[in-house]
């Protein structure tokens, strides 16, 4: 098969790639300025055929163009739309910028090298560039399966490497002291479950009576309270750059999510991350202290108090704010004398003094609700450094109140 020169100057050809639904001969127009490019084409159709990856007929989209499409229509079915609005993000500063443009079928992966290294160059983690490079490769695959592509190029390079990062966890005596600093302070149990349990703060906070039975001693960790970003409702026309200023700001509430106050969403915890964990004695004790003291809080409330069921409230009964949380605990850790720490840095503490205290690492895993046991094995290291200092339990070691002589595991 040979492309002819037409009146026009340019090289054509027809080219058979297979055979449309209706029985009909799907040929593909090839028209090119010069003959080595439709020569091109023409083997590049070929082989398509021969591999059948023929792609649909018609223009393709850019990589913009159906990047946008999986964001808006495909990747919200499976994802959460916080999850959605972080992939969006990062599409929009780092991918649209250098091969937006490009037609999706035409995209190579030496321009997705560029963009992993536009990224290393401004200094972002490898972790943001494996991240773009799943959420791009996943694109592609849903782009290849509709015949969009005759090729996922993801898959023809290394992902970007990202090292694990450095696991900061307390020590027993600045958990002790954190958990000391709480005396007198409200929720103060929520540190309690925080550094016993290794909750997540989402987690702790999103914590519902229902699922805590104190009598057998043990919670359901079921839900979690997150903030959700507002979207533009008006498409992008009032001109505001963040959703939560549009006029017809709007947001996505799935299927068994429930909507609390601006923004807050209780939500299923993702993964296999919907866990029971048994609970050690002093912390059932700490947490029957909590409910008497959120029940007088709710009779000084009256007719105020707002019956959501959460374990840990507003004076009001209505939810913790993330935000609020956070500063809690930094003013916790400045109130002890601790170095500063993240909140899920609580999280890291538990999982390393309990591998350090001895607990097999499969009820570790279980407890924190990691659904790969190559992450609670991240904490090993740390774990092995503290297990000289650890000599008791986590409940006995972390919750035992003053004066109380501890128990011998």
């Amino acid at each position: 098969m040979r492309p002819r020169k037409g009146d026009d100057g340019r090289w054509h050809a027809w080219v058979t790639v297979g055979t449309k639904p209706n029985g009909r001969p799907d040929q593909r127009h090839v028209n090119r300025e010069t003959k080595e490019d439709a020569d091109d084409e023409i083997d590049r159709l070929l082989d398509q055929r021969r591999t059948a990856s023929v792609t649909t007929a018609g223009r393709k989209p850019t990589v913009e163009q159906w990047m946008t499409t999986y964001l808006d229509t495909i990747a919200p079915r499976r994802c959460d739309p916080g999850t959605v609005y972080d992939y969006r993000s990062k599409c929009r500063n780092w991918l649209y910028p250098v091969v937006g443009k490009v037609r999706v079928d035409r995209l190579t992966a030496d321009q997705l090298d560029g963009v992993y290294l536009a990224m290393e160059r401004a200094g972002k983690a490898g972790s943001s560039q494996l991240k773009l490079h799943r959420i791009v490769s996943r694109a592609l695959e849903i782009a290849l399966r509709r015949k969009v592509v005759p090729r996922n190029v993801a898959k023809l390079l290394d992902a970007p490497t990202s090292r694990p990062p450095e696991i900061e966890s307390l020590t027993v005596d600045e958990a002790l002291a954190i958990l000391a600093a709480t005396d007198g302070r409200r929720n103060a149990a929520r540190w309690s479950v925080g550094l016993a349990l290794g909750l997540r703060q989402g987690e702790a906070i999103g914590l519902r009576w229902q699922h805590v039975d104190l009598a057998d001693g043990y919670i359901k960790v079921w839900w979690q309270l997150r903030r959700r970003i507002w979207e533009h409702g008006c498409g992008g026309s009032c001109g505001r750059k963040r959703g939560g200023n549009c006029p017809d700001r709007t947001m996505q509430v799935r299927q068994g999510e429930t909507l609390l106050d601006g923004g807050l969403i209780l939500k299923e915890p993702k993964g296999k991350s919907k866990r029971v964990i048994p609970l050690p004695a002093e912390l059932v004790e700490a947490l029957k202290r909590h409910r008497e003291i959120q029940d007088m809080e709710r009779a000084m409330a009256g007719g105020a108090w707002r019956d959501l069921g959460l374990v840990f409230t507003q004076l009001d009964g209505g939810p913790v704010d993330p935000g609020v949380d956070y500063d809690e605990w930094k003013a916790l850790l400045a109130a002890a004398g601790v170095r500063d720490a993240r909140v899920h840095d609580a999280r890291h503490t538990a999982a390393t003094l309990m591998l350090a205290q001895g607990v097999k690492i499969e009820v570790v895993q279980e407890v924190l609700g990691h659904s790969d046991i190559r992450t609670t094995r991240g904490y090993s290291h740390v774990a092995s450094a503290l297990a000289r200092d650890a000599t008791q339990r986590m409940g006995s070691a972390l919750l035992r109140r003053p004066g109380t002589p501890g128990r011998t595991p």
